[in-house]
Protein backbone atom coordinates (compact mmCIF):
# COMPACT_ATOMS: atom_id res chain seq x y z
CA UNK A 1 0.00 0.00 0.00
CA UNK A 2 1.16 3.39 -1.06
CA UNK A 3 1.95 6.58 1.40
CA UNK A 4 -0.93 8.11 -0.46
CA UNK A 5 -3.54 5.52 -0.05
CA UNK A 6 -2.37 5.16 3.89
CA UNK A 7 -3.27 8.98 4.40
CA UNK A 8 -6.36 8.34 2.86
CA UNK A 9 -8.19 5.94 5.13
CA UNK A 10 -6.12 8.02 8.09
CA UNK A 11 -7.39 11.21 7.25
CA UNK A 12 -10.95 10.12 6.44
CA UNK A 13 -10.94 8.48 10.04
CA UNK A 14 -9.78 11.80 11.62
CA UNK A 15 -12.68 13.72 10.45
CA UNK A 16 -15.07 11.15 11.32
CA UNK A 17 -13.65 10.83 14.99
CA UNK A 18 -11.70 14.24 16.09
CA UNK A 19 -12.95 17.84 16.09
CA UNK A 20 -12.12 19.36 12.76
CA UNK A 21 -14.89 21.65 12.27
CA UNK A 22 -14.21 25.47 12.18
CA UNK A 23 -17.31 27.14 12.71
CA UNK A 24 -16.85 30.36 11.50
CA UNK A 25 -18.13 29.85 8.08
CA UNK A 26 -19.94 33.08 7.89
CA UNK A 27 -23.48 32.17 7.37
CA UNK A 28 -24.27 33.64 10.64
CA UNK A 29 -23.65 37.26 9.46
CA UNK A 30 -26.21 36.34 6.54
CA UNK A 31 -29.92 36.73 6.92
CA UNK A 32 -32.50 36.83 4.74
CA UNK A 33 -35.33 39.44 4.39
CA UNK A 34 -38.80 37.67 5.52
CA UNK A 35 -41.80 38.24 3.02
CA UNK A 36 -45.11 37.95 5.44
CA UNK A 37 -47.12 37.49 2.19
CA UNK A 38 -45.33 35.01 0.07
CA UNK A 39 -47.90 34.95 -2.41
CA UNK A 40 -47.17 31.13 -3.31
CA UNK A 41 -48.28 27.63 -2.05
CA UNK A 42 -45.20 26.32 -0.03
CA UNK A 43 -46.02 22.64 -2.18
CA UNK A 44 -45.38 24.35 -5.29
CA UNK A 45 -41.78 25.16 -5.00
CA UNK A 46 -39.28 23.46 -6.95
CA UNK A 47 -35.79 22.48 -6.09
CA UNK A 48 -34.56 21.02 -9.39
CA UNK A 49 -31.04 22.65 -10.37
CA UNK A 50 -29.68 23.12 -13.59
CA UNK A 51 -25.51 22.74 -13.67
CA UNK A 52 -23.29 22.62 -16.43
CA UNK A 53 -25.84 21.39 -18.65
CA UNK A 54 -27.16 18.18 -15.80
CA UNK A 55 -30.23 18.39 -13.96
CA UNK A 56 -30.19 17.86 -9.89
CA UNK A 57 -33.18 17.08 -7.76
CA UNK A 58 -31.64 19.60 -5.18
CA UNK A 59 -29.25 22.32 -5.81
CA UNK A 60 -27.06 19.87 -3.24
CA UNK A 61 -23.83 17.43 -3.93
CA UNK A 62 -22.93 15.46 -1.92
CA UNK A 63 -18.82 16.79 -1.95
CA UNK A 64 -15.67 14.71 -2.87
CA UNK A 65 -14.61 12.70 0.51
CA UNK A 66 -12.89 9.38 -0.31
CA UNK A 67 -11.41 6.43 -1.84
CA UNK A 68 -7.71 5.10 -2.60
CA UNK A 69 -7.69 2.53 0.08
CA UNK A 70 -10.06 -0.99 0.23
CA UNK A 71 -11.90 0.56 3.34
CA UNK A 72 -13.00 3.40 1.46
CA UNK A 73 -15.02 1.52 -1.14
CA UNK A 74 -17.95 0.75 1.15
CA UNK A 75 -18.43 4.61 2.14
CA UNK A 76 -18.12 5.61 -1.60
CA UNK A 77 -20.89 2.74 -2.52
CA UNK A 78 -23.07 4.28 0.75
CA UNK A 79 -22.88 8.10 -0.77
CA UNK A 80 -23.10 7.06 -4.66
CA UNK A 81 -26.70 5.14 -3.73
CA UNK A 82 -27.92 8.03 -1.78
CA UNK A 83 -26.53 10.61 -5.13
CA UNK A 84 -28.79 7.74 -7.26
CA UNK A 85 -31.76 7.76 -4.90
CA UNK A 86 -32.36 11.38 -4.94
CA UNK A 87 -30.76 12.27 -8.20
CA UNK A 88 -27.86 14.49 -6.96
CA UNK A 89 -24.49 15.27 -8.02
CA UNK A 90 -21.61 13.32 -6.24
CA UNK A 91 -17.75 13.70 -6.40
CA UNK A 92 -14.95 11.30 -5.41
CA UNK A 93 -11.74 12.06 -3.36
CA UNK A 94 -8.56 13.14 -5.34
CA UNK A 95 -7.33 9.97 -7.62
CA UNK A 96 -4.02 10.30 -7.07
CA UNK A 97 -3.99 6.85 -5.07
CA UNK A 98 -5.08 5.26 -7.98
CA UNK A 99 -2.75 6.63 -10.65
CA UNK A 100 -0.14 5.66 -7.67
CA UNK A 101 -1.45 1.95 -7.87
CA UNK A 102 -3.94 0.54 -10.21
CA UNK A 103 -5.08 -1.82 -6.83
CA UNK A 104 -7.16 1.33 -5.57
CA UNK A 105 -9.13 2.44 -8.44
CA UNK A 106 -12.04 0.01 -7.45
CA UNK A 107 -12.26 2.46 -4.54
CA UNK A 108 -13.34 4.96 -6.97
CA UNK A 109 -15.01 3.06 -9.83
CA UNK A 110 -17.63 1.91 -7.36
CA UNK A 111 -19.47 4.98 -7.52
CA UNK A 112 -20.29 4.53 -11.34
CA UNK A 113 -21.36 1.29 -11.12
CA UNK A 114 -23.87 2.40 -7.88
CA UNK A 115 -24.88 5.83 -9.52
CA UNK A 116 -24.87 5.52 -12.97
CA UNK A 117 -27.20 8.20 -13.95
CA UNK A 118 -25.48 10.56 -11.55
CA UNK A 119 -23.32 13.54 -12.35
CA UNK A 120 -20.00 12.60 -10.98
CA UNK A 121 -16.94 14.41 -11.28
CA UNK A 122 -13.60 13.15 -11.11
CA UNK A 123 -10.78 14.64 -8.32
CA UNK A 124 -7.13 15.64 -9.14
CA UNK A 125 -5.15 17.36 -6.88
CA UNK A 126 -3.37 20.69 -8.97
CA UNK A 127 -0.07 19.82 -7.84
CA UNK A 128 -0.25 16.89 -9.51
CA UNK A 129 -0.83 17.77 -12.77
CA UNK A 130 2.80 18.83 -13.39
CA UNK A 131 3.67 14.99 -12.58
CA UNK A 132 0.90 13.43 -14.61
CA UNK A 133 -0.58 16.21 -17.01
CA UNK A 134 -3.49 15.94 -19.24
CA UNK A 135 -2.86 12.21 -19.74
CA UNK A 136 -3.12 11.56 -15.96
CA UNK A 137 -6.64 13.53 -16.00
CA UNK A 138 -8.02 11.72 -19.17
CA UNK A 139 -7.57 8.86 -16.38
CA UNK A 140 -8.54 9.68 -13.94
CA UNK A 141 -12.25 10.88 -16.30
CA UNK A 142 -12.23 7.23 -17.66
CA UNK A 143 -11.62 5.63 -14.11
CA UNK A 144 -15.17 6.46 -13.42
CA UNK A 145 -16.35 7.59 -16.47
CA UNK A 146 -17.24 11.07 -14.99
CA UNK A 147 -18.81 14.33 -16.01
CA UNK A 148 -16.16 16.69 -15.18
CA UNK A 149 -13.10 17.03 -13.66
CA UNK A 150 -12.46 18.77 -10.20
CA UNK A 151 -8.92 20.25 -10.13
CA UNK A 152 -8.16 20.73 -6.06
CA UNK A 153 -6.43 23.56 -4.83
CA UNK A 154 -5.35 22.07 -1.21
CA UNK A 155 -1.70 23.99 -0.23
CA UNK A 156 -2.89 24.71 3.02
CA UNK A 157 -3.12 21.41 3.61
CA UNK A 158 0.37 20.29 1.50
CA UNK A 159 2.29 23.06 3.13
CA UNK A 160 1.65 21.32 7.12
CA UNK A 161 1.82 17.81 5.99
CA UNK A 162 5.68 16.67 6.20
CA UNK A 163 5.33 15.00 2.89
CA UNK A 164 3.34 17.57 1.18
CA UNK A 165 3.75 18.91 -2.35
CA UNK A 166 4.85 22.75 -1.40
CA UNK A 167 5.70 23.66 -5.31
CA UNK A 168 2.59 25.79 -6.65
CA UNK A 169 4.67 26.54 -10.00
CA UNK A 170 3.19 25.72 -13.09
CA UNK A 171 -0.35 25.48 -11.78
CA UNK A 172 -1.64 28.42 -13.64
CA UNK A 173 -0.54 26.98 -16.92
CA UNK A 174 -0.92 23.38 -16.34
CA UNK A 175 -4.76 24.01 -15.53
CA UNK A 176 -5.05 25.71 -18.54
CA UNK A 177 -3.82 23.47 -20.92
CA UNK A 178 -6.77 20.58 -19.38
CA UNK A 179 -9.19 23.41 -20.15
CA UNK A 180 -8.25 23.50 -23.46
CA UNK A 181 -7.54 19.91 -24.48
CA UNK A 182 -10.10 18.02 -21.94
CA UNK A 183 -14.05 17.96 -23.48
CA UNK A 184 -15.12 17.59 -19.71
CA UNK A 185 -16.10 20.48 -17.95
CA UNK A 186 -13.28 21.70 -15.56
CA UNK A 187 -14.31 22.82 -11.86
CA UNK A 188 -11.88 24.19 -10.00
CA UNK A 189 -12.15 24.13 -6.04
CA UNK A 190 -10.26 25.09 -3.00
CA UNK A 191 -10.37 22.70 -0.04
CA UNK A 192 -11.19 24.60 2.98
CA UNK A 193 -9.30 28.10 2.78
CA UNK A 194 -11.58 29.70 0.24
CA UNK A 195 -11.15 31.81 -3.25
CA UNK A 196 -10.68 35.16 -3.34
CA UNK A 197 -11.84 37.79 -6.13
CA UNK A 198 -8.38 38.02 -7.82
CA UNK A 199 -7.93 34.01 -8.29
CA UNK A 200 -11.42 33.50 -9.74
CA UNK A 201 -11.22 36.37 -12.28
CA UNK A 202 -7.39 34.12 -12.90
CA UNK A 203 -9.42 30.71 -13.29
CA UNK A 204 -12.42 32.21 -15.18
CA UNK A 205 -9.65 33.86 -17.57
CA UNK A 206 -8.16 30.18 -17.77
CA UNK A 207 -11.33 28.48 -19.26
CA UNK A 208 -12.70 27.18 -16.01
CA UNK A 209 -16.03 25.72 -16.18
CA UNK A 210 -16.78 25.95 -12.67
CA UNK A 211 -15.53 27.19 -9.30
CA UNK A 212 -16.24 25.35 -6.41
CA UNK A 213 -15.11 28.38 -3.03
CA UNK A 214 -14.38 24.86 -0.73
CA UNK A 215 -14.33 28.28 1.90
CA UNK A 216 -13.20 28.75 5.52
CA UNK A 217 -15.73 26.82 7.49
CA UNK A 218 -16.71 23.31 8.25
CA UNK A 219 -14.51 20.29 7.91
CA UNK A 220 -10.15 22.00 8.47
CA UNK A 221 -8.33 19.46 6.59
CA UNK A 222 -5.36 21.41 8.04
CA UNK A 223 -6.65 20.42 11.56
CA UNK A 224 -6.84 17.03 10.61
CA UNK A 225 -2.87 17.26 9.31
CA UNK A 226 -2.11 18.36 13.10
CA UNK A 227 -3.90 15.31 14.66
CA UNK A 228 -1.89 13.38 12.17
CA UNK A 229 1.72 14.99 13.13
CA UNK A 230 0.11 14.52 16.96
CA UNK A 231 0.43 10.61 16.22
CA UNK A 232 3.73 10.43 14.24
CA UNK A 233 5.21 12.59 17.32
CA UNK A 234 5.78 15.50 14.36
CA UNK A 235 6.07 18.29 16.72
CA UNK A 236 6.59 20.81 13.91
CA UNK A 237 3.75 19.80 12.07
CA UNK A 238 1.69 20.08 15.07
CA UNK A 239 2.15 23.20 15.89
CA UNK A 240 1.81 24.53 12.42
CA UNK A 241 -1.52 22.23 11.91
CA UNK A 242 -2.79 23.99 15.04
CA UNK A 243 -1.91 27.83 13.79
CA UNK A 244 -3.24 27.51 10.28
CA UNK A 245 -5.99 24.67 10.78
CA UNK A 246 -8.64 27.13 12.84
CA UNK A 247 -6.89 30.22 11.37
CA UNK A 248 -6.42 30.87 8.13
CA UNK A 249 -8.49 31.29 4.99
CA UNK A 250 -11.56 33.36 3.56
CA UNK A 251 -14.90 32.13 5.19
CA UNK A 252 -17.25 30.59 2.79
CA UNK A 253 -20.00 33.59 2.67
CA UNK A 254 -17.00 35.78 2.11
CA UNK A 255 -15.65 33.54 -0.76
CA UNK A 256 -19.04 32.82 -2.65
CA UNK A 257 -19.29 37.00 -2.71
CA UNK A 258 -15.38 36.89 -4.13
CA UNK A 259 -16.47 34.98 -6.56
CA UNK A 260 -19.37 36.50 -7.66
CA UNK A 261 -18.42 39.81 -7.72
CA UNK A 262 -15.58 39.38 -10.83
CA UNK A 263 -16.70 40.53 -14.13
CA UNK A 264 -17.96 37.63 -15.91
CA UNK A 265 -19.95 35.25 -14.63
CA UNK A 266 -19.18 31.53 -13.75
CA UNK A 267 -21.02 28.84 -12.20
CA UNK A 268 -20.30 28.78 -8.30
CA UNK A 269 -20.85 25.82 -5.72
CA UNK A 270 -20.75 26.77 -2.23
CA UNK A 271 -18.56 24.45 0.00
CA UNK A 272 -17.30 25.42 3.72
CA UNK A 273 -19.76 24.42 6.69
CA UNK A 274 -22.89 23.93 4.49
CA UNK A 275 -24.74 22.27 7.22
CA UNK A 276 -28.76 22.96 6.84
CA UNK A 277 -30.90 23.75 3.66
CA UNK A 278 -30.77 27.94 5.27
CA UNK A 279 -27.05 27.45 5.16
CA UNK A 280 -28.01 26.72 1.50
CA UNK A 281 -30.94 28.91 0.50
CA UNK A 282 -28.14 32.21 1.96
CA UNK A 283 -25.64 30.78 -0.44
CA UNK A 284 -27.97 30.81 -3.56
CA UNK A 285 -28.60 34.82 -2.16
CA UNK A 286 -25.58 35.50 -2.42
CA UNK A 287 -24.66 34.28 -5.49
CA UNK A 288 -23.99 30.38 -5.48
CA UNK A 289 -25.24 27.65 -8.00
CA UNK A 290 -25.21 24.94 -6.07
CA UNK A 291 -23.87 23.20 -2.62
CA UNK A 292 -21.88 20.95 -1.55
CA UNK A 293 -21.17 19.03 1.74
CA UNK A 294 -19.17 16.30 3.16
CA UNK A 295 -18.78 15.68 7.02
CA UNK A 296 -22.81 15.79 7.29
CA UNK A 297 -23.28 12.62 4.88
CA UNK A 298 -20.17 10.96 5.70
CA UNK A 299 -21.26 10.62 9.84
CA UNK A 300 -24.35 8.97 8.82
CA UNK A 301 -23.11 6.73 6.37
CA UNK A 302 -20.34 5.54 8.84
CA UNK A 303 -23.13 5.33 11.60
CA UNK A 304 -25.88 3.23 10.39
CA UNK A 305 -23.04 1.60 7.43
CA UNK A 306 -26.22 2.35 4.62
CA UNK A 307 -27.54 5.03 2.55
CA UNK A 308 -30.61 5.55 4.87
CA UNK A 309 -28.82 7.81 7.10
CA UNK A 310 -27.53 9.96 3.71
CA UNK A 311 -31.09 10.19 2.27
CA UNK A 312 -32.37 11.43 5.30
CA UNK A 313 -30.29 14.26 5.67
CA UNK A 314 -30.23 15.34 1.89
CA UNK A 315 -33.97 15.21 2.58
CA UNK A 316 -34.23 17.14 5.70
CA UNK A 317 -32.02 19.55 4.03
CA UNK A 318 -34.26 19.84 1.45
CA UNK A 319 -36.96 20.37 3.23
CA UNK A 320 -35.65 23.52 5.26
CA UNK A 321 -34.51 24.81 2.00
CA UNK A 322 -37.91 24.61 1.01
CA UNK A 323 -38.86 26.29 4.35
CA UNK A 324 -36.52 29.27 3.66
CA UNK A 325 -37.81 29.79 0.20
CA UNK A 326 -41.60 30.00 0.95
CA UNK A 327 -40.76 32.93 3.73
CA UNK A 328 -38.51 34.75 0.74
CA UNK A 329 -41.58 34.37 -1.63
CA UNK A 330 -39.63 31.90 -4.11
CA UNK A 331 -40.84 29.33 -6.13
CA UNK A 332 -37.16 27.76 -7.42
CA UNK A 333 -33.72 28.28 -6.67
CA UNK A 334 -33.16 30.72 -9.54
CA UNK A 335 -35.99 32.86 -8.00
CA UNK A 336 -33.57 32.91 -4.21
CA UNK A 337 -30.79 34.93 -6.56
CA UNK A 338 -33.26 37.62 -6.09
CA UNK A 339 -34.38 37.29 -2.75
CA UNK A 340 -33.01 40.25 -0.57
CA UNK A 341 -29.96 39.48 1.62
CA UNK A 342 -28.92 41.50 4.61
CA UNK A 343 -25.20 40.97 5.51
CA UNK A 344 -24.00 42.32 9.40
CA UNK A 345 -21.04 42.04 11.19
CA UNK A 346 -17.54 40.85 10.49
CA UNK A 347 -18.58 39.63 7.63
CA UNK A 348 -19.93 42.64 6.22
CA UNK A 349 -16.81 45.09 7.77
CA UNK A 350 -14.30 42.18 5.41
CA UNK A 351 -16.62 42.81 2.29
CA UNK A 352 -16.36 46.88 2.82
CA UNK A 353 -12.45 46.48 3.01
CA UNK A 354 -12.65 44.54 0.28
CA UNK A 355 -14.56 47.20 -1.98
CA UNK A 356 -16.81 44.24 -2.84
CA UNK A 357 -20.25 46.00 -1.26
CA UNK A 358 -20.90 47.63 -4.60
CA UNK A 359 -20.23 44.79 -6.58
CA UNK A 360 -22.65 43.14 -4.62
CA UNK A 361 -25.06 45.49 -4.33
CA UNK A 362 -25.20 46.04 -8.49
CA UNK A 363 -26.59 42.31 -8.84
CA UNK A 364 -28.96 42.15 -5.45
CA UNK A 365 -31.90 44.27 -4.50
CA UNK A 366 -30.73 44.80 -1.02
CA UNK A 367 -27.73 43.64 0.87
Amino acid sequence: MNQTSKRKIEQLRLCAEQDVEVKDSGFADVRLLHVALPELDKDEIELQTEFLGFTFNYPIMIASMTGGHPETKRINEILAEAAQTLGVGIGVGSQRAALEGTDQEDSFRVVRDIAPDSFIYANLGAPQLKEYGVAGVERVIEMIDANAIALHLNFLQEAIQPEGNVDARGCLAAIKEVCETIKKPVIVKETGAGISYAVAKKLHDLGVAAIDVGGFGGTSLAAAEMYRAQAEQDVLGEHLGHLFGWDWGIPTVESIVECNAIPFPIPIIATGGIRTGLDVAKSIALGADLCSAALPFLKPALAQGSADGVVAKIKEMGEELKVAMFLTGCRSPGDLKEAEVVVTGKTREIMEQRNLMERVKRRKKTI
